[in-house]
């Protein structure tokens, strides 16, 4: 597709933001892990390795998925969305809403660009 929609173009940028995100708390965790920080090992490597494949995962997903207009790309870039709300209440219902409300802010708009009629219709074409 020579010209792609600015709402599906920021709907990529999100979903790579949270990419990065995901995946640099991955290394950040196995770093700490590695460095001897971690009370229990397992549970370490596994919070590492979790985020290491989500991010790289949504990466892919924002790449290979969005930013090519591939139809693959909406359905786990909205699930991503919708799974990001309730880890922002949680966030914000434990006194650190200095995280919980950007991350809302973030996923909302996430989803506005996502479901947007111009991404819809570039990723979908006359069939949606």
């Amino acid at each position: 597709m020579a010209k792609r929609p600015w709402s599906l173009v920021m709907a990529a940028v999100i979903v790579a933001l949270e990419g990065l995100i995901a995946l640099g708390l991955g290394i950040y965790v196995a770093v700490e892990t590695v460095l001897g920080g971690a009370g229990d090992l397992t549970a370490a490597l596994a919070e590492a390795a979790f985020g290491v494949l989500v991010g790289a995962g949504l990466l892919w997903v924002a790449w290979g998925g969005l930013l090519a207009a591939e139809r693959w790309g909406r359905a786990p870039s909205v699930v991503t969305q919708i799974f990001l709300l309730p880890v922002a209440v949680t966030l914000i219902q434990s006194d650190q809403p200095a995280l919980g409300i950007p991350l809302i802010v973030i996923a909302l708009a996430g989803l506005g660009m996502l479901l947007a009629p111009p991404t819809t219709h570039a990723l979908f074409g006359d069939d949606a």
